[in-house]
């Protein structure tokens, strides 16, 4: 089957954080978008970018053939598209949420038993990324459909792993989520640990630099963390844990000891009892070394 055309209607529902930048790449490069967000004022601006804003999730399935899904959790999928009133039949559906496997097999499975089309495709990158076209996009589902969907995904990022089939990228994605909270968790008490020993800051990022044990995300969340400022968040803390929760379920079934995880998952919800829900996810450093 040939490739998506730029004329095919295009459903987006999600125009949050990741959503509208990646609206706006798609809009820039020609495609045809109508698109629903739960709280419609936060759209409305898409309007003069090229998108047809609809107030029903409804709306957007039925005058779209490819639907792209950028939602918090399989709750959020459940409640906007898949629901018993929902026609698959002709439809696809590009999910780009991070959801776990099985959340993903189950949509699959109601998309194909309703005539449809399904393929996973979660993201590594945020807000930079999604501006630059530079995301890391993660792939789970038959490899004709990816082909097909391909022109339309090098929009967003030229670099695709096809992992294998629908679960598969959803795996991968939630083993790449836990990496993003174990390493600021450990680089945060590193951090709070020297400060307060009076170390130089920048001696010990000079030897960290230098070491094994370096990762770029340690010098993109310094700044942040050295002032306390968490705001113009690229990926919130409220959104890691309930990444977390997915982790630990999936890793305990597995028999995969979560200690680890109970305890970045409790750093989180102390970062949000601290007022951090919607800050930059670097806040959990309040959590680890507070003021």
């Amino acid at each position: 089957m040939s490739p998506i055309k730029k004329q095919t209607k295009i459903g987006f529902f999600g125009s949050g954080l990741m959503g509208e930048p990646m609206i706006r790449r798609l809009l820039d490069a020609g495609y045809d978008l109508i698109v629903y967000n739960r709280t419609i004022e936060k759209a409305q601006h898409l309007v003069r970018a090229g998108a047809d804003i609809q107030r029903s999730p409804a709306a957007v399935a039925e005058g779209s053939s490819l639907w792209i899904t950028m939602l918090t959790d399989h709750q959020a999928l459940s409640d906007t598209l898949f629901t018993k009133q929902q026609v698959y039949s002709g439809k696809t559906c590009l999910q780009m949420g991070t959801i776990a496997p099985d959340e993903s097999k189950s949509l699959c499975h109601v998309m194909k038993a309703g005539g449809g089309e399904y393929l996973e495709a979660p993201v590594l990158g945020s807000i930079p990324q999604v501006k630059t076209g530079s995301l890391l996009i993660l792939v789970g589902g038959p490899t004709a459909l990816y082909r097909r969907l391909r022109p339309l995904l090098n929009r967003l990022g030229r670099k695709h792993h096809l992992a294998g089939p629908v679960g598969q990228a959803a795996a991968l994605k939630l083993a790449m989520n836990h990496l993003i909270a174990s390493l600021t968790s450990a680089f945060a008490m590193s951090l709070g640990y020297i400060k307060r020993k009076g170390v130089d800051t920048e001696t010990f990022m000079s030897v960290l630099r230098e070491s094994a044990l370096y990762a770029p995300t340690f010098d993109k969340k310094l700044a942040r963390m050295l002032s306390r400022d968490f705001g113009r968040p690229n990926f919130p803390v409220r959104h890691l844990l309930k990444d977390m929760k997915l982790a630990e379920r999936e890793f305990r079934s597995f028999g995969i000891a979560p200690p680890m995880l109970t305890g970045m998952i409790q750093i989180l919800q102390d970062a949000i009892a601290l007022g951090h829900g919607d800050s930059d996810y670097s806040a959990l450093y309040n959590a680890v070394d507070p003021e």
